[in-house]
């Protein structure tokens, strides 16, 4: 039986909201525990450090990120890991989420001026407290907008989620569309929904970007 597109459909629609919010706050965490350390691997002193997070970072930049969930999803359970959507995406898009700002903090870290690091290194200062009292104030500083600005990607991202079941915003949308035959009002409002949670955020990036450019 076709439902008619009304306002509980829409309301079902937003709903998914929720899911996408929570996911994306998840998996941004997650990844950003995760790609501190490969950051600092990354610009460690030792070579199999460095190669491995490289080796770590090009991989899951180098392929989609809806191979990387099937991974997840489907590719684990022969190893007897059977995880449910919710798992299977948090550890897929946090994994995501590491490689891509692992390699946003790597290029703030390498940004500050070298000059800095040799009068540090100059004074005495060991590795770990370079990094801690002179580097990383700077390069998280450095490292703000890009960061906020993977957060849109990353919420945009989290519409893949649905073709493994996982219902967030868009999967909802599919529902409601598929219910109802109104795809393009579905559609229509999933996208005006993305667009709310997302351009607060680009005009965000663009204003942090903007102040840093004028300081320096």
């Amino acid at each position: 039986m076709i439902r008619q597109f009304g306002l509980n459909e829409a309301l079902s629609i937003l709903s998914g909201i929720e899911s996408t919010v929570i996911l994306s706050f998840i998996a941004f965490v997650g990844g950003g525990i995760f790609g501190g350390i490969i950051a600092l691997l990354r610009t460690s002193e030792a070579a199999p450090l460095q190669r491995f997070a490289a080796i770590y970072i090009d991989f899951f930049q180098g392929t989609p990120l809806l191979m990387q969930l099937f991974l997840v999803f489907y590719g684990l359970p022969v190893f007897g890991l059977h995880l449910n959507p919710w798992v299977a995406v948090t550890i897929g898009l946090t994994l995501h989420a590491s490689a891509f700002l692992g390699e946003i903090w790597r290029g703030g870290i390498q940004a500050v001026p070298r000059g800095q690091t040799e009068a540090a290194r100059a004074l005495g200062l060991r590795y770990r407290d370079r990094m801690i009292s002179v580097v990383l104030p700077q390069a998280i500083r450095l490292s703000i907008a890009p960061t906020v600005g993977f957060l849109v990607q990353l919420i945009k991202g989290t519409s893949l989620a649905a073709i493994i079941g996982f219902v967030e915003l868009s999967r909802s949308a599919q529902i409601a569309a598929s219910t109802t035959y109104k795809p393009l009002i579905a559609y229509g409002l999933a996208a005006i929904f993305y667009f709310v949670l997302c351009f607060p955020l680009s005009r965000l990036s663009a204003g942090l970007e903007r102040r840093l450019v004028v300081r320096t």
